[in-house]
């Protein structure tokens, strides 16, 4: 059926042959993006306006308009419809008659609808009071009716919104500030919004508006292709949910990205963040020239007063060679050739980092058009450039992203492309890879005084995570790629193999502090090993602190850094020639030899909650102590002293998980007591947070925990009958636990690891799988990042030997099978 015949069925059949064509038009394989949405809104017209026209009876001085997305011509399966009924004052009472012939059938379909009826004074008084509506007027298209009613409201509209522009654009900037601060930025979001995020269509209309008012205008290149993506992806998101919404939700990305003829979800979302970029960066552009002109206006009047007449000229400043500040941005000087000078991208950025002012979009235009590639490898000037732009603190972010828009940062380091826009299905990073990089570049430049290369410690930033995207670990194949890269930088050889074992090792020191035995000389033997040297090995510390800050909130913490200091400590003492001796137990703080001796005293546990709501008081009776609080990011510490016995580790984790407490770190080991006390004690050093509440009485802990440890309070039943009364919300399906041995971790245990989706009863449950394969813990290093669990426990047989490797895989598999069953 074609679409005339389409038209005429809707005409023909009232809203039952709308409905029905509408719906036609949506299951057509053949037809989608933009002339679908342009058949779609043809469908629509023609539907209302025959409504119109049966309801206005010939009726003079009335028309139907259509604005907003509508008025655009660009509506998605679900969009609702924004029509405004245009009248001259007239009979009242036959235009709100005409008003529900028109509306009511709407309604009756199910479809949205935002309607108002007004004559062309209130709608410019409503304009001027609204800056919506207002901007919904700007595409103000009409429908039916009087054509002159609804051209002069268009001609008066636009007129209105130039004449306002100096007070309306800067109100308009405001509330796109304000929404990109709810909803963040969609270029980096793996739920985002699509039209609210910044860089989504609400910021696109946004650019239409301010080219409206002829004050400035939106760079064009690639924007309404922008655009069109995103609205591609919308209709997708409808015809996928049945639904009005514009979040892109994980469990749909699939259906979406299957109805757009993608691979997978994450070519969606790198497509989505492409075009948000595009949106966001001409958004920059846009509004930083929106500043420059009513800057200028303002101080114009003033200048010509004081110069008595002319137009001023802008002073120019130099920056560097061939670099100058012009106006508040970096542009290139009149004598300088980028075609003859491959560095000046560069130096250009260099210099507007370091000034803290952006780059002019004529002059990133203009290098990117004209500047000859640099030669391999490159000269030493363009790697000091490029070392001084990485070490420019925040400055460089924005930069940065200037040389991206034109395609430069590709052009000078090729391997970026992989990385560009690649999401992070990690709950723990918060940036797409490419951003997490300069992230890290940004953080490693408050690092730079702690390094003696600091010039290594930037490029290592920038190119840690750069084997993201090419099968296998990323660290291993970003070895390979940091290799090329830094001899291409020009790097000599001795640097280039230091920046490889960088790439190569930058999860060594947060993976083995968290993960493993410090206390056993293999671990730290381990470390020196892959490291090598003292200045490696100082500037590795600084990559891990910069990688973990610019990962997210989750990923560092002063706990984390202590564990990964003292590490730092012992290999630094292994590289100097002090081999490490062989493990004797830690020496006990004062409040856990307290903590232990009371343990042995009452023969049960005993409690130390570090809380702030709570007191400081001890308890001799209940054996519990409440000391002052400790600010920790991760939560609340937890400490427990208890008499060696089995069964110790799945009754706490299981009283834990009782009183919805969220294990965020957690460590176990034995404890020496002091001369003169008999027994053996395990102390176990947590950090909790409540679920949702405040935290339980330590009393009450303790309480359950006795009874958890005589066998007179079933956990397991427990744990089930709640999870019986709440059944599981809907969410993402979360890929299946892995447990492995990690070989040669240790020589006086077996180091299993474990990662899972973390959950309430994860470690109760480990725990409990550990006892029944009669298997000892020694200790554990516990940690939770954002969704994820990574564990590891150090294990040995009954006689307190290592599992011969046939024993250990068995029980690795056995708990692996009760992770995922």
């Amino acid at each position: 059926m074609t679409s005339t015949d389409t038209r005429v069925e809707a005409e023909d059949s009232g809203p039952s042959g709308y409905a029905a064509a509408r719906l036609r038009l949506l299951q057509e394989g053949a037809r989608s993006g933009p002339p679908r949405r342009a058949a779609l809104a043809e469908l629509t017209d023609d539907w209302l306006t025959g409504l119109f026209t049966a309801g206005s009876g010939g009726m003079r001085g009335v028309s139907l308009v259509a604005v907003g997305g509508y008025g655009r011509g660009e509506l998605s399966p679900r969009s609702d419809l924004d029509l405004l009924l245009l009248h001259d004052g007239g009979d009242s009472g036959a235009v709100a008659s005409l008003a529900d012939r028109i509306w009511y059938p709407v309604w009756d379909l199910g479809l949205d609808l935002d309607h108002s009826v007004r004559t062309p004074a209130e709608a410019r008084k409503t304009a001027a009071d609204d800056l919506k509506v207002q901007l919904g007027l700007l595409d103000a298209r009409h429908l039916a009716g009087d054509l002159g009613l609804t051209a002069g409201l268009r001609t008066a509209v636009l007129a209105d919104w130039r004449n306002q522009a100096p007070k309306r654009l800067p109100e308009l900037q405001e509330l796109c500030a304000e929404r990109a601060e709810r909803q963040g930025e969609l270029q980096y979001l793996l739920e985002p919004d699509l039209k609210e995020a910044r860089g989504g269509l609400r910021d696109a209309t946004a650019l239409r508006a301010v080219a409206a008012s002829w004050l400035a205008d939106a760079p064009r290149e690639g924007l309404s292709d922008a655009r069109r993506r995103l609205l591609d992806v919308r209709d997708a998101l409808h015809l996928a949910t049945g639904r009005a919404t514009d979040r892109l939700a994980l469990q749909e990305q699939d259906q979406v990205a299957a109805e757009l003829g993608l691979l997978d979800a994450d070519t969606l979302l790198r497509q989505v963040y492409e075009a948000a970029r595009v949106v966001s960066y001409a958004s920059d552009v846009t509004w930083r020239e929106v500043g420059r002109v009513l800057r200028s206006r303002a101080v114009r009047p003033r200048l010509r007063a004081m110069l008595g007449g002319g137009k001023p000229v802008a002073e120019r400043s130099p920056l560097a060679e061939g670099v100058v500040e012009q106006d508040g941005e970096v542009g290139l000087a009149r004598a300088a050739r980028p075609e003859r000078d491959p560095v000046l991208p560069l130096r250009a950025a260099a210099a507007a980092a370091q000034a803290d002012l952006p780059l002019s979009l004529h002059a990133v235009r203009r290098m990117a058009a004209a500047a000859r590639p640099l030669p391999t490898p490159w000269p030493a000037e363009a790697r000091e450039q490029l070392v001084t732009l990485l070490g420019s603190g925040r400055a460089t972010i924005e930069v940065w992203e200037a040389l991206e828009a034109e395609g430069l940062i590709t052009r000078l380091l090729p391997d970026w492309e992989r990385v560009r826009c690649r999401p992070q299905r990690n709950a723990v990073h918060i940036w797409t890879v490419d951003r997490h990089l300069i992230e890290t570049a940004v953080r490693a430049s408050e690092l730079t005084r702690r390094v003696g290369r600091p010039d290594l410690l930037l490029v290592s930033a920038l190119l840690h995570d750069i084997g993201k995207g090419w099968p296998g670990d990323h660290s291993v194949a970003g070895e390979i790629i940091a290799r090329d890269v830094a001899a291409r930088i020009g790097f000599d050889r001795t640097d280039v193999a230091v920046l490889a074992t960088l790439v190569r090792h930058h999860l060594l020191l947060i993976d083995t502090a968290t993960r493993r035995d410090l206390e056993d000389p293999a671990t730290v033997r381990s470390v020196a090993e892959a490291v090598g040297s003292q200045g490696t090995l100082e500037l590795l510390h600084a990559l891990t602190e910069a990688d973990a800050l610019a990962t997210g909130p989750a990923a560092w913490s002063t706990w984390r850094g202590s564990l990964v200091a003292d590490l730092v400590k012992r290999v630094s003492a292994v590289l100097a020639g002090d081999a490490p001796e062989e493990p004797e137990a830690a020496a006990p703080t004062a409040e856990q030899e307290r903590l232990a001796i009371e343990a042995c005293r009452t023969g049960g546990p005993v409690l130390s909650l570090r809380a702030q709501t709570e007191p400081v008081g001890t308890d001799t009776d209940s054996g519990t102590t409440t000391v002052p609080d400790d600010p920790e990011p991760l939560g609340v510490e937890l400490l427990i002293a208890v008499p060696d016995q089995p069964g110790v580790l799945p009754s706490v984790a299981g009283v834990l998980a009782m009183h919805r407490l969220t294990v965020r770190t957690a460590e176990l080991r034995a404890l020496d007591l002091p001369d003169g006390v008999e027994g053996s004690v395990l102390l176990l050093n947590w950090r909790v947070a409540a679920e949702y509440g405040s935290l339980p009485q330590a009393a009450r802990l303790r309480a359950d925990l006795v009874r958890a440890l005589d066998g007179s309070l079933d956990i397991t039943a427990r744990l089930a009958e709640r999870d019986a009364a709440y059944p599981r919300r809907r969410g993402i399906v979360a890929p299946p636990a892995r447990v492995t041995v990690a070989p040669a971790a240790s020589r006086l245990a077996t180091v299993i690891e474990v990662r899972a989706h973390d959950a309430p009863g994860l470690l109760h449950r480990i725990g409990r799988a550990l006892e029944e394969a009669h298997v000892r813990v020694r200790s554990m290093h516990v940690s939770t990042l954002g969704a994820n669990a990574v564990d590891a426990f150090y294990v040995t047989g009954t006689k307190g030997a290592p599992l011969p490797g046939a024993e250990a895989a068995s029980v690795a598999r056995a708990l692996e099978e009760t992770l995922r069953a």
